[in-house]
């Protein structure tokens, strides 16, 4: 968890003064779904990110997802 604020700090709150919490929670919440998401391995996806999870499940070999 600590790795997590650690890079939200980095990459988002650190990035630019924010007007408002409205602009910074948009802000939060596109980094979350945009970048950290799609990067993280997860567990339930044998250890994969999501993007190579699809990318596995999306080829030929495999086509009920194709």
């Amino acid at each position: 968890m600590e790795s997590f604020f650690s890079l939200l700090q980095k990459n988002v709150l650190d990035r630019r003064r924010w007007r408002t919490r409205e602009e910074l929670r948009i802000a939060i919440v596109i980094w979350i779904e945009r970048t950290y998401h799609r990067r993280r391995r997860q567990a339930g996806l044998d250890r994969l990110t999501p993007i190579e999870f699809e990318a596995i499940m999306t080829t030929p070999e495999f086509g009920h997802f194709a």
